[in-house]
């Protein structure tokens, strides 16, 4: 999955951008007060797509 996707995806869902790193970038869902880093790779393994979506307690991206 590309990594816009994702991030677009998140967002949809109420995830917002809490602070940028060197590697990842770091999102929250205030509303569940879950957090998830995401790493910045262009493409994004199934897998931890699937795995970012469950921390953040969003649907999964498809």
């Amino acid at each position: 999955m590309k990594r816009r996707d994702l991030l677009r995806h998140l967002e949809r869902h109420g995830c917002v951008l809490l602070r940028e790193g060197g590697n990842h970038t770091v999102y929250v869902n205030r509303a569940k007060g879950k957090s998830s880093t995401i790493p910045r790779h262009r493409e994004i393994n199934d897998f931890l797509a699937r795995k970012i979506c469950r921390d953040l307690e969003v649907p999964e991206a498809e």
